[in-house]
């Protein structure tokens, strides 16, 4: 435990407001640097990991020898592990990140008056943002890289599965920014595990700008509820694939089986499985995931497929597995598969397979998502898959940002205006 945490463990509030202040400080300088020297730092920072790497993976050899003890499920090991060629993606996310558009300072709209006032929207950092999260230790380097390329600074409270590796990252990623001339305290780990610090983060208003929260349900529940900070988040990746009559098999099955099997902890997974009633050979779909190691719950037309399909309860329908199980239903058409996912979908990532245009469209402009594609796996709901370099979460609301949100959402904007004079009748 750090000094500081150690002389404010009793007092999660004095120590929230600490690490905000610093963040603040810190932060007052980081939006006064150019855009170069900032992804300068960002380029030394992922050099830094890489110098560090032995440190980083034995300190997440810990977390997952701990998680392993504690009986995480082989989903949760696979979020929480690092090895060499992910620690290297790591890295390379914060360079991809270093090397996109600055959307700071951007015009985002100008207007001349007819008094003569010139008007313009600029973007500029939200300021101090606080990312909340669970097993991911890769989450701690997106979100610092993010963070700070937007000219932001970040307070952020990892999981405890993830604690020796959150930290072992942090330790590098600011060892490089302050080689590159930035405050280390752009960057802070909250440096306890006491759920009450949680709590004082949520209600820091006026000194926390906004919260990310990245974990399961009922951590984002909790984030919502108690929050007196705004809130960018998502409760669910509750994703469906809809397998329209028109589908290529093929691409149907290899869609499928990659969207749930590839990695099943993530949130874009797919978590149901809807197929057309007049798709050709649904057996065989059903059977690939089964024999590809998938669980199947399905209604009572997908068990009459296979016998080795369980019954889905009411409950499938609405629930984000994060591992190797599926939810399965024959749907009537187009129409009912898009009842079935304004019922079901979490309004995160939702997918139609299926060679007609016309249907495709329709369900591109009618499911009401954050995501929607058209023959491709819900395994590409990613900011990097976007081009965006790295994202600090999926947001499924309808305000500020949704979807990934990089660099773009983490800016607001200002007016700025400019007279000659004028003053209002």
């Amino acid at each position: 435990m750090t000094a500081l945490a150690a002389s404010s463990a009793e007092n999660p509030v004095q120590l929230i407001a600490d690490l905000a202040k610093a963040g603040r400080a810190a932060q007052r300088i980081l939006r006064e640097t150019s855009s170069e020297a900032r992804a300068a730092a960002l380029i030394l920072a992922a050099k830094r990991l890489r110098a560090d790497s032995s440190a980083i993976l034995a300190a997440n050899a810990k977390d997952v020898g701990a998680g392993r003890e504690r009986g995480l499920s082989g989903a949760l090991i696979d979020r929480l592990m690092l090895d060499e060629a992910r620690l290297e993606g790591v890295a390379a996310g914060i360079e991809a990140v270093a090397n996109l558009p600055d959307p700071v300072g951007e015009i985002i709209s100008s207007d001349e008056r007819p008094n003569g006032l010139a008007l313009s929207r600029v973007r500029v950092p939200i300021g101090l943002i606080g990312i909340i999260y669970e097993s991911r230790p890769n989450v701690t380097a997106d979100a610092a890289a993010l963070c700070v390329r937007a000219g932001n600074a970040a307070l952020l409270r990892g999981g405890s599965e993830a604690v020796h590796s959150n930290h072992a990252i942090l330790s590098a990623f600011r060892a490089g920014l302050e080689q590159g001339g930035l405050p280390g305290d752009a960057v802070q780990i909250v440096p306890t595990q006491d759920r009450a610090a949680v709590g004082a983060m949520l209600t820091a208003a006026g000194l926390i700008d906004m919260i990310v929260p990245r974990g399961g349900k009922s951590l984002v529940e909790r984030v919502q509820t108690d929050a007196r900070v705004p809130v960018l988040a998502h409760l669910d990746g509750i994703n469906h694939t809809y397998v329209h009559r028109a589908a290529n098999p093929a691409m149907a099955r290899d869609i499928a089986i990659n969207a749930k099997l590839r990695r099943p902890g993530i949130c874009g997974a797919m978590e149901t499985l809807l197929i057309d009633a007049a798709f050709p050979r649904p057996e065989a779909v059903i059977a690939a995931l089964i024999d590809a190691g998938c669980a199947v719950r399905g209604d009572a037309a997908v068990a009459r497929l296979d016998d080795r399909v369980t019954p889905a309860s009411a409950n499938d329908w609405d629930t984000e597995y994060l591992d190797a199980v599926v939810s399965a239903a024959i749907v009537g058409g187009l129409d009912d598969a898009l009842a079935h996912i304004a019922r079901h979908s979490s309004s995160h990532t939702d997918v139609i397979v299926t060679d007609d245009d016309a249907i495709a469209e329709a369900f591109l402009s009618r499911v009401d998502s954050a995501i929607v594609m058209h023959n491709a796996s819900s395994q590409f709901a990613d900011g990097g898959e976007f081009g965006l370099g790295a994202e600090i979460g999926i947001a499924t609301g309808r305000l500020h940002a949704r979807g990934p949100v990089a660099l773009e959402g983490l800016t607001t904007y200002k007016w700025l205006v400019r007279g000659t004079g004028q003053t209002r009748p």
